[in-house]
């Protein structure tokens, strides 16, 4: 059986990170090592480490936020009729429905050279991993980050400077282009602008006001009982679920962690990992960022189905001004924006308006926020980094709005309270928080994360999110439904409604690139917390659906009556 304590590597996980032979001499400024990596990355350059790299060890009554107002009266556009997903013409549908609800509005190819953009996003995966989770600089190369710089793109870069020193990567193109992404801190890795040097926000330094986790419980602390667990799990079928998401190696699984009513039954960390370390959490960071404007609700400052106040929509007459904040966290917002996940997407149009917000070093939230519509609001649903963009833009201009710092607000307001303290939630250069995927966070703070929402929302006794958050979270976004995809909830959370998942359909999730998740499973009182290493994404998801079978096998809990996932307005 796995005790929950057990934190150490196992001996049978890849090897790779950390590996001393890679270390530069700390003998003089000016060394610079050459070592050879895995064939397919062409030679990394290593400046000299003035420090070492640590080791392992719905009703329309109701009060404002609450389940009834999360139920909109009706749509601001008719929903034209649903598609349905068992029709072989299912994907034509749905594309039909969209192009007949389109508005004839312009669309703006990003600027720039791909391989630049894409260039820039593999420094930052570098930067972080390297200087954040500490991984060796070869292994992250290899086998981390693939959304933004995907392989084919990596092995044009002639030269590669990772200076421990200052803790910045340095990556050179043919054509003589340098991207860099450098460390700001508690702000993480930042991608610099072409040509530039230094960021245009004033870095802060955040420490979490939380107890000591050495002598403190969990889960506001790192300390677990001793105590028997609950007559009523089966532990040995939790610990074949724990060994179960390591099954394959080369699923690259780097945390698993299982916690019941809130305590901690299963845990493991892969080699050069542990409790502590933040790793890429990509795509979870939209639940994040949906979180932080819950609290902003909770707090007054926000109604969920208000229309959602971005200053460049207030022109008279802007049909933006339709767009509900509730609707842009259900991901239909209905903005012109592409993606290589929408179903009509052609990669010869161009460099998509998803990856730029990473890799272009621009202002994102002005991006964003400058986009026409596509289609009218709450009528067609699309995973675009716009809507959590915008989301993470009115946060800030809440928090700034009341003389708080915005990259504060989350440790202050939300990571403090939970006792997270292994979080870096990292901006473009201009300082808005890129939550819809740059951030890097531990499995035990993404674990109490997910307690939170199993809690609705309440922690120890205090209430975080408002009356109905977490339904409307877990609750089918009805653009999506239209469209004959029971896939996608409220809060940027995506929701198990085709049962395409071992476990209830009343379960819901933060879902990230690469095969990140915590699972909130309500019916059987778990939440399942799954980081990898990219390059192990599709074996790793195969070792997540037996433990996630296992799991519900495990500890008791009736399905719920009917499918959560097709009740939502």
């Amino acid at each position: 059986m796995v005790h929950p304590s057990k934190v150490c590597p196992s001996a049978e996980r890849p090897s790779g990170m950390r590996p001393s032979s890679v270390r530069a001499s700390t003998i003089g400024r000016s060394l610079i090592r050459r070592f050879s990596p895995p064939a397919s990355l062409l030679p990394l350059f290593l400046v000299p480490a003035l420090v070492g790299l640590a080791g392992c060890a719905g009703d329309t009554d109701g009060p404002p936020g609450s389940a009834a107002e999360s139920r909109p009266a009706e749509n601001p556009a008719p929903l034209p009729d649903p598609v349905d997903p068992e029709a072989p013409d299912a994907r034509e549908r749905m594309l039909a429905r969209a192009a007949a609800l389109e508005l004839d509005t312009p669309y703006e190819v990003p600027p720039g050279d791909p391989l630049h953009h894409h260039t820039a996003g593999f420094a930052k995966i570098l930067c972080s991993n390297v200087f954040i989770a500490g991984l060796d600089p070869a292994f992250a190369a290899e086998h981390l980050g693939y959304f933004p710089s995907p392989r084919e793109h990596r092995v044009h870069v002639t030269d590669t400077l990772v200076d421990f020193q200052r803790q910045a990567v340095h990556l050179t193109l043919p054509d003589g282009v340098v991207r860099t992404a450098k460390r700001y801190g508690s702000q993480g890795c930042v991608t610099l602008p072409m040509g530039q040097d230094s960021v245009r926000f004033t870095p802060v330094v955040i420490e979490p006001r939380t107890p000591d986790p050495a002598t403190t419980p969990w889960p506001m602390g790192d300390v677990l009982p001793d105590e028997p667990f609950a007559a009523d799990v089966d532990m040995e079928k939790v610990a074949a679920a724990v060994e179960a998401a390591f099954a394959d190696p080369e699923g690259r699984t780097a945390a698993f962690l299982v916690t019941h009513r809130g305590r901690i039954i299963g845990e493991r960390y892969g080699e050069g990992i542990d409790l502590h370390t933040p790793l890429e959490s990509w795509s979870m960071g939209k639940s994040l960022v949906g979180t932080l404007m819950g609290v902003l609700i909770q707090q007054g400052e926000y109604d969920l189905w208000e229309p959602a106040p971005v200053p460049q929509w207030q022109s008279p007459g802007d049909p933006r001004q339709e767009i509900r904040i509730g609707d842009i966290m259900r991901m239909s917002s209905g903005l012109r924006f592409r993606a290589p996940q929408d179903p009509d997407f052609d990669p010869d149009e161009g460099y998509p308006d998803h990856l730029y917000i990473y890799t272009g070093g621009v202002d994102s939230a002005e991006w964003v926020a400058t986009r026409p519509l596509q289609w009218p609001p709450n009528t067609v649903g699309r995973y675009r980094n716009s809507d959590p963009g915008l989301i993470s833009y009115l946060v800030r201009l809440a928090v700034e709005r009341r003389g708080e710092n915005h990259l504060e607000f989350p440790q202050r307001h939300l990571f403090d309270r939970l006792g997270m303290r292994h979080s870096f939630l990292e901006p473009d250069p201009y300082g808005n928080l890129l939550l819809q995927g740059y951030e890097m966070v531990s499995a035990r703070d993404w674990a109490r994360l997910g307690n939170l929402y199993l809690n609705d929302g309440v922690w120890e006794g205090e209430r975080i999110l408002p009356e109905g958050f977490v339904e409307y979270a877990a609750a089918l976004a009805p653009a999506w439904e239209a469209d004959g995809r029971y896939t996608y909830g409220g809060a940027f959370f995506w929701v198990n409604g085709n049962g395409s998942l071992p476990i209830p359909t009343s379960a819901y999730r933060m879902a990230g690139a690469g095969g990140q998740s915590t699972h909130i499973i309500p019916s059987h009182d778990l939440v399942v917390v799954r980081l990898g290493h990219y390059s192990g994404a599709g074996p790793g998801g195969r070792d997540l659906r037996r433990a996630l079978e296992l799991l519900v096998e495990a500890v008791p809990g009736p399905e719920p009556e009917g499918s959560a996932g097709r009740s939502g307005p």
